[in-house]
């Protein structure tokens, strides 16, 4: 029974993990008025009749704080990314030359910072119910050992293991958002 224990726990680590990383993933996409290239992560180009992720076809580099260059590999899909670009809700407009594509990221207006630092707190509240759903999975599982005569002791210890991870877990959800929060309200 403890194998099965210490697998529970090893899971729930794991779990916790990949839900943090997701959190990181989507305040990553948050845009805090400086270009980053993570920006255009869920972008899909039109390549050929297949809605392609941007990063697939193109190099995308943050040349300075205010623009992004976009260089496809091929010379005919500048037009596509443009398309792509002008139909996404990135709110962007694209530039193009002969060469790629550039967008000039705009300044943040107060009322579109409160948006995003809103829109992060959403993100760090999902990650939360995502922890809390994984804890409760795992503390379900092991009551079901102890029906099937797993220690009371070896259940109440995973248990509490099982809170301190979550609390852990919980923790640095709520650093990455302050985090994220004042990188989207600095001028």
């Amino acid at each position: 029974m403890d194998e099965e224990i210490q697998f529970y726990l090893d899971d729930l680590a794991e779990s916790m993990s990949k839900a943090l990383a997701h959190v990181n993933v989507e305040m990553s996409r948050i845009r805090a008025g400086k270009a980053s290239p993570a920006m255009l992560d869920g972008l899909r180009v039109d390549y050929y009749g297949s809605p392609t992720p941007i990063g697939q076809i193109a190099t995308v580099t943050a040349p300075d704080a205010r623009s992004l260059l976009i260089k496809p590999w091929e010379k005919n899909m500048v037009s596509e990314v443009a398309k792509a670009i002008k139909n996404s809700d990135l709110g962007l407009n694209p530039v193009t030359d002969a060469d790629g594509v550039r967008l000039n990221i705009p300044a943040m207006t107060e009322e579109r910072r409160r948006e995003l630092v809103k829109q992060a707190k959403n993100e760090s509240e999902a990650g939360k119910v995502r922890v809390r759903g994984i804890r409760k999975d795992v503390n379900e599982a092991l009551r079901k050992l102890l029906k099937e005569g797993a220690s009371e002791d070896a259940i109440k210890s995973a248990e509490e293991k099982v809170q301190k991870t979550t609390d852990t877990y919980i923790a640095e959800v709520e650093r990455t958002l302050s985090k994220k929060e004042t990188e989207i309200m600095t001028i």
